[in-house]
């Protein structure tokens, strides 16, 4: 991709970030949580833009079904691949409320943040994340606490998976919470399986520079991201969470293993594209 090419796909994907970001600021302030659209449509704008292909396989919780997420995280673009599919809310280190773009970006997605550098946040945060589950939400965490270089899998952290056991308590009559595996892997480029050299380009982790990354990820060329749900883990008032929180890193160690992680030889993912059938209307749309 040249210069002229990357200028223009900036400038559209400004002018996308104009046109949606004010509207769905004021949607927030007068619908709360059911406004969702917007960061839905922007992702895939910018998927669209840079040649970003999703697709995904295995079950997603159904339309106003609450879950805790449990994902796998190597790079900043797994926020639009999952983003693009249905809504939804991350949780994140507080530093990035105070990015550039990416902070106002965060915010439109109604982040949770943590600090981590404060006392008392994990349990704070917990809470935060237990009532968007009481009330119907997905959350998404990604439960390695940070980003790899998309050769393995981190051990997951079990400490925030505790916020389902705050959904529970905040609403006495449910009586479990689904903890929802979701493995993400980039298979291939430019139709081609994505080789080890090339993984440094779509992983962004460690001490990496993110303008010098990002330069590397425009002018490499398109990229398919697989998404697999996993299969659910039910999660209730007496579950050992270190348990559920081991179970769901196996489920998803597993579905690397078949989607395309660059582990072992690994079959193509299903070609045909993401259907996360987004309407205007119906409870999807009312879930987050």
């Amino acid at each position: 991709m040249n210069r002229l090419g990357i200028a223009w796909r900036v400038a559209a994907l400004a002018l996308a970030f104009a046109v949606l970001g004010p509207p769905h600021w004021i949607a927030l302030r007068l619908l709360g949580r059911r406004a969702t659209l917007a960061p839905i449509l922007f992702h895939r704008v910018f998927l669209r833009l840079f040649g970003v292909r999703v697709t995904q396989s295995g079950t997603p919780p159904a339309p106003g079904e609450a879950a805790l997420v449990l994902a796998n995280h190597v790079s900043w673009l797994d926020i639009i691949a999952v983003g693009s599919l249905r809504p939804l809310s991350f949780v994140a280190k507080s530093e990035i409320a105070g990015w550039p773009l990416i902070g106002a970006l965060a915010g439109l997605q109604r982040t949770i943040y943590i600090d981590r550098q404060r006392r008392g946040a994990t349990a704070a945060v917990s809470t935060a994340m237990g009532h968007r589950l009481a009330e119907g939400e997905l959350v998404v965490l990604f439960a390695e606490g940070t980003t790899g270089d998309g050769t393995r899998l981190l051990p997951f952290r079990s400490s925030l998976v505790g916020a389902a056991r705050a959904a529970l308590q905040a609403e006495a009559g449910r009586g479990r919470v689904r903890l929802q595996p979701l493995a993400i892997a980039y298979p291939r480029r430019n139709g081609l399986p994505v080789t080890r050299a090339e993984r440094a380009e779509i992983a962004w982790y460690g001490d990496m520079e993110l303008v010098p990354h990002l330069a590397a990820f425009v002018q490499g060329g398109p990229i398919d991201v697989h998404v697999v749900w996993g299969a659910p883990i039910a999660f209730e008032a007496t579950t050992d969470r270190k348990a559920a929180t081991a179970a769901a890193e196996a489920e998803v160690r597993a579905a690397l293993r078949g989607a395309g992680s660059g582990v072992g030889t690994l079959p193509a993912p299903d070609p045909r594209p993401a259907a996360p059938g987004i309407g205007l209307q119906g409870p999807e749309i009312a879930t987050v």
